[in-house]
């Protein structure tokens, strides 16, 4: 799939949408994620060379980013642009080694006010890996490939607090598993040559939004003549 495609289709969609929407809201957001992922099998080089997997230990990260909410009923969309940093942990024979992913998230989330200040949502998301790394590896700057596609699901429950917003969402990638050759410093880490059995990482996103425009909040804002903040 052409890395470009989610994106441009995001920006048709919402420039379709924006002329029909009844209410708006946009704003900024950040907080952090439970981070989950990661497999390790060493390869058996030699005597007292460790030939067993690690799976890695969840870890935390943290995000921020922008969203523009369309409404429509109890009914909307809402595209995101959110930067993650993702970690976990190998615990290895003789130290833990950091695995550490940036990435560029662009989720199209649709939704549905179920109650009051309660709306569920889920949608597709397009991912772009910025950096990914695996401590401890020969050379240092070993490319580790994060995820063979550029897509992940999204799905989650929001609270609306007046121009404030407490989210709580499951990110999970759309990659196939795939296994990477790594060698890792054997000296400092117990593990030689092995296999990246698993690079996929999945989180939970927890984060507080805030609205810095919103059409509700604003009661001189005229339905069907534009904008007004």
């Amino acid at each position: 799939m052409n890395k470009s495609f989610l994106p441009i289709l995001i920006g048709l969609l919402f420039i379709s949408l924006s002329s029909k929407a009844q209410e708006y809201s946009f704003g900024v957001k950040g907080g952090g994620n439970y981070v989950m992922g990661g497999s390790i099998t060493g390869e058996s080089s030699g005597a007292g060379y460790f030939d067993g997997t690690v799976e890695a230990d969840p870890d935390y990260g943290f995000h921020a980013g922008v969203f523009f909410q369309l409404k429509f009923g109890k009914f909307f969309v809402r595209p995101e642009a959110i930067y993650n940093t993702m970690s976990t942990t190998f615990d290895f024979p003789t130290q833990p080694s950091a695995y550490e992913v940036e990435k560029l998230s662009i989720p199209l989330l649709f939704g549905y006010n179920i109650w009051g200040p309660i709306d569920i949502y889920a949608g597709p998301a397009y991912q772009n890996i910025m950096s990914s790394s695996l401590e401890g590896t020969e050379p240092p700057d070993q490319i580790i490939v994060a995820q063979n596609t550029p897509l992940s699901a999204q799905a989650g429950v929001k609270f609306n607090l007046g121009r404030f917003e407490l989210d709580l969402r499951y990110d999970r990638t759309l990659a196939s598993k795939e296994t990477q050759n790594i060698d890792i410093v054997n000296g400092d880490y117990g593990i030689n040559k092995g296999y990246f059995t698993d690079t996929r990482l999945n989180q939970v996103l927890l984060s507080i939004g805030f609205k810095i425009g919103d059409s509700e909040s604003n009661p001189g804002r005229r339905r069907g003549r534009g904008c007004y903040f």
